[in-house]
């Protein structure tokens, strides 16, 4: 068994490689530059601790790790097009650096490139795994769309964005431990409490990730600070803001999102704050975070090799980018 860091070792071993010809050059190499910014490449290492849940790591599982942070990297440059974004990991993004047309088949063929990946596992594996990631990219692409529908309307339920989280965020990472646990050969019940635990863990890691984009450092976030509320996207803070206003409260915040007010981040941020969204959503996070862990402790696999797992969770929540 391995720790979350000494798994990030081996991937990266394995991963920091070139995936793609040098030729042509104006291809690849806003590729190999995205890849060069790093990353948790959580996704990767989940694939892999839920495949040792169930003994040794399979030769398989490098490869459909890769395939996964592949396909990962291939949604955040389209991600950044859509959300017009300048920096990811606090340099510039592929759109930015280069040119839209270019970003868009740098990652198409970044997303081939994690097929080709796939193609090369045991032939008595790829038909689940295959499916399996077939079903998660279309449910990541159908959540991208939503959460752009959403930047068009103030009337977005909780539920509704908790669909669209579930979507685009969070079956990438059940997915990603599912696919480790069908390599593993675990049984249906563990193989779906994985399924389970990846989606809390996704929510959870989504809460995070809209608190930080407003309450969290820049320098540590690699993010435009405000970006969300710029852009007036739809986050569990917004949501929760909009059906907590009143008042005087409610048109300033509705006329903060309907105008462009230089100002606007900062007056958003203390409506937040005077409405106590930012402890809401802490709790939130945790609230999500333990069921994860739940799902965990419910699965027939010996204590000790949760525990990485399990850590591995608890540290996403405390993260500060």
């Amino acid at each position: 068994m391995h720790t979350f860091e000494e798994l990030s070792a081996l991937f990266s071993e394995t991963f920091e490689k070139t995936h793609f010809p040098q030729e042509p050059h104006t291809l690849y190499q806003p590729n190999n530059y995205f890849l060069s910014l790093g990353g948790k490449r959580l996704r990767p290492i989940l694939c892999l601790m839920a495949n040792e849940l169930f003994g040794d790591i399979h030769p398989d599982a490098w490869n459909v790790a890769t395939a996964v942070e592949l396909f990962h990297n291939f949604t955040l440059i389209h991600d950044d097009i859509m959300d017009k974004a300048p920096l990811r990991r606090g340099k510039q993004t592929v759109h930015t650096k280069y040119n839209e047309s270019t970003a868009i088949l740098a990652g198409d063929v970044m997303m081939i490139r994690a097929y080709e990946y796939i193609s090369r596992i045991d032939v008595s594996l790829i038909q689940r795994i295959l499916e399996l990631f077939n079903h998660t990219a279309v449910a990541v692409c159908e959540g991208q769309q939503l959460d752009m529908d959403f930047e068009q309307r103030n009337d977005v339920t909780m539920e509704e964005y908790l669909g669209m989280i579930t979507q685009k965020t969070s079956v990438l990472l059940a997915a990603s431990l599912q696919m480790g646990g069908i390599l593993g050969g675990g049984s249906f019940g563990n193989l779906d409490l994985l399924y389970q635990a990846g989606k809390k863990i996704g929510l959870a890691f989504q809460v995070q990730d809209d608190y930080l984009d407003a309450f969290g450092d820049p320098e540590k976030f690699g993010k435009q600070a405000g970006g969300d509320i710029l852009a007036n996207k739809k986050t569990f803070l917004l949501i929760k803001a909009l059906g907590e206003v009143k008042g005087t409260q409610k048109e300033e915040l509705n006329g903060l999102l309907a105008g462009n007010d230089p100002d606007k981040v900062n007056r958003v941020l203390k409506i937040y704050k005077d409405c106590n969204i930012d402890n809401w959503a802490i709790e939130l996070k945790h609230r999500f975070l333990n069921e994860a862990l739940q799902h965990f402790d419910d699965m027939a696999v010996v204590s000790k090799r949760k525990t990485p797992l399990k850590g591995l969770a608890q540290q996403l929540v405390k993260r500060e980018n």
